[in-house]
């Protein structure tokens, strides 16, 4: 079986480190805001090329966090409009309405499944106030076209960049692009823990303030709450894992590109329609996704030739029964771009330790489909 994702494969080439770290960060007894999220901090920041770095619990609490802390600036107030794309994963949409600011769906362009920059405009309200850019699947936003919009209408704009993690952009990377980015670091991610963990970048010293207190109870000095804020900070172990993970993270990525470039050279079948880029960096290919109009179909065959697929995702936002009241009835509204995609994508294995047989064996069996 080639599977989606070999996560064991993956960790097992730091054993010996992650054992070396947990011994360490067991021996200092220091399990809280220690010493290796402060440096996991600094080697992110150093690595995005922002001033700051704020370790959190997860990518989720990243995103709510930076709307909670822009509202506590005075930047954002409760029922502001955030524009978001309307195919992203259901995270970007539950930060912006845990905040209790009101999503703005945007439909993406067909062949990058990014937000399209060309639908912005007509969405703008007096009320819109953020652009929360995702940079899907790996590939970035266009972000010189959405900066440009929110300069001319005075947003702000966040990055989701959960999946783009070195991506890269006229020489900047994912989470230096926009005013605030948030980064998820679940284990299946191009940087991935060994559990819950998430990051927020800025060049803002405001905003970073504020966020370093509100991620631990509103508090810049133990038991002085300033904010009403809440518990998530990366986990010291989870930072000590990252700090032996991120070094080797440029070289994941192109070994992902290089397995991204053979499947858009040598995959070759009209009932299958690759995705658009143009391998300048500015796509470290989380995901690997393809369309078919018949993907029950498709996903059945590569089982049955032992290729292990995923869909991502299944259930366009607006559908889902979540929103069905708290969004005002999305799911009587018409996204069509959104809904075909929804139903037709299929991920195809990618990682950094596919060996060439497992690429070789992925390319013959859909071209024989």
């Amino acid at each position: 079986m080639i599977k989606f994702l070999d996560l064991q494969k993956i960790n097992h080439q730091y054993q010996e480190q992650f054992q070396q770290k947990m011994k360490l960060v067991s021996d200092k007894g220091w399990f809280i805001l220690g010493d290796e999220v402060k440096t996991f901090e600094s080697n992110f920041a150093n690595y995005c090329g922002t001033k700051h770095c704020i370790g959190v619990g997860n990518g989720l609490d990243a995103l709510v966090l930076i709307f909670k802390a822009y509202i506590q600036l005075g930047k954002l107030q409760k029922s502001d409009e955030v524009i978001v794309p309307s195919n992203t994963y259901i995270a970007s949409i539950l930060a912006i309405l845990q905040a209790d600011l009101v999503p703005v769906l945007v439909e993406p362009k067909l062949e990058t499944y990014n937000i399209n920059p060309d639908l912005i405009q007509g969405k703008i309200t007096s009320k819109t106030k953020a652009i929360l850019a995702v940079h899907l699947y790996g590939q970035l936003a266009e972000m010189e076209a959405i900066n440009a919009i929110a300069k001319q209408n005075n947003l702000l704009v966040i990055e989701d960049a959960a999946q783009s993690h070195g991506a890269v952009s006229n020489y900047k990377k994912a989470g230096n692009l926009a005013d605030a980015a948030a980064f998820s670091f679940y284990p299946g991610k191009n940087l991935g823990a060994l559990g819950d963990a998430g990051a927020i970048t800025t060049n803002d010293d405001a905003l970073s303030k504020v966020i370093f207190a509100m991620r631990n109870y509103g508090s810049e000095q133990k038991y002085h709450n300033e904010y009403i804020g809440v518990n998530s900070r990366l986990d010291e172990l989870q930072a000590a894992f990252l700090n032996v993970k991120l070094p080797n993270l440029d070289k994941e990525n192109d070994t992902r590109q290089a397995i991204a470039k053979r499947y858009l050279a040598e995959i070759k079948n009209e009932k299958i329609i690759l995705p658009t880029c143009d391998l300048s960096g500015n796509h470290v290919f989380h995901l690997f996704v393809v369309r078919t109009s018949d993907r029950d179909r498709l996903q059945s065959y590569l089982k049955q030739n032992n290729i292990e697929t995923l869909i991502h995702y299944p259930i366009a936002p607006h559908k889902q029964k979540a929103f069905a009241s708290e969004t005002s009835g999305w799911s009587s509204l018409s996204y069509p771009i959104t809904e075909k995609i929804h139903q037709e994508v299929v991920s195809l294995p990618i990682s950094p330790v596919m060996t060439n047989e497992e690429v070789d064996c992925v390319i013959k069996i859909l071209n024989l489909y």
